[in-house]
């Protein structure tokens, strides 16, 4: 059977970073979501199988995240029917400091699967494809725990990683705790951008409840919220703040500072705002 990895997570920030690497490599790839034909739902594991026929191969990413209820039965399931399906090696993602996460981890660990886990800090990219970039662009980044620092990484970096586990087997069996190379707070990032982008740019900092409750009002699912709670009432604690050497030992090179993530964002045009239209009189 020839080699195809299967993509969990065709529309995140690092399902379609890690397909564009196999592509461009000359590998085949089926990259699945709920929207696509096979179709792949984490709710309805009745899709999973029929996504899974003619791969050997996967990349994992669990929505909403690892750490959340019900995601460790899922990771079991999923497992149960990677083996039916022929799937010999699976590349998790999966989160930094949390102890639901480490459970799921370790179904996939114990599977007796090949298996790699991409362990990963708060992505930088959630201030220019996440939840934090219209705080970008209206000036005013309101978040908890202004100062705890966190080693944020560049989702190219993970994707990087997540490739090279899928392709090299040298790295197979190997988890990578991968974050950026400096512990930076949040109300530094907000400095970071600014002085990158040249606009005025605050952080301001309101309480984890005032935050859940702006997210409930925006209509955000309830695993999201409990995610979101999870993350600023306990996680963002500081055990996650020493930087680690994932990337250099997957990859030979340094990960990506926040500030070259700044950047390449800002150039990309993803944090431009519209141009005023002028009236003709």
């Amino acid at each position: 059977m020839k080699n195809r990895t299967l993509i969990i997570g065709k529309q995140g920030k690092t399902g379609h970073r890690v397909e564009e690497r196999l592509i461009a490599a000359g590998y085949e790839t089926r990259a699945v979501s709920r929207s696509t034909t096979p179709s792949f739902d984490w709710l309805k594991p009745e899709t999973w199988l029929d996504a899974m026929q003619g791969c050997t191969t996967a990349y994992v990413c669990f929505q909403p995240d690892l750490a959340v209820p019900g995601a460790q039965e899922a990771i079991t399931e999923f497992v149960r029917q990677a083996k039916m399906a022929g799937i010999h090696h699976i590349v998790l993602l999966s989160g930094r400091g949390e102890e639901g996460a480490q459970k799921a981890e370790k179904i996939l660990i114990d599977s007796g699967l090949y298996w790699n886990v991409v362990r990963a800090s708060w992505f930088s990219q959630n201030f220019s494809e996440g939840f934090l970039i219209d705080g970008v662009l209206s000036g005013q980044i309101a978040l908890p725990s202004g100062d705890i620092p966190e080693p944020f990484i560049d989702v190219d970096d993970i994707a990087d990683v997540a490739f090279a586990c899928l392709t090299e087997k040298r790295l197979i069996n190997q988890v990578f705790e991968v974050t950026g190379p400096e512990a930076i707070t949040l109300n530094d990032c907000a400095r970071i951008i600014a002085k990158v982008t040249q606009r005025d740019i605050m952080f301001v900092p309101i309480t984890a409840e005032q935050f859940i409750s702006a997210l409930s009002e925006q209509g955000l699912p309830d695993d999201v919220l409990w995610l979101m709670n999870e993350l600023f009432t306990v996680v963002m604690d500081g055990r996650n703040s020493e930087p680690q050497d994932g990337v250099k030992k997957a990859l030979g090179r340094p990960a990506t500072s926040f500030y070259d993530y700044a950047t390449k964002a800002f150039a990309s045009g993803v944090w431009s705002l519209p141009t005023p239209e002028v009236e003709n009189g």
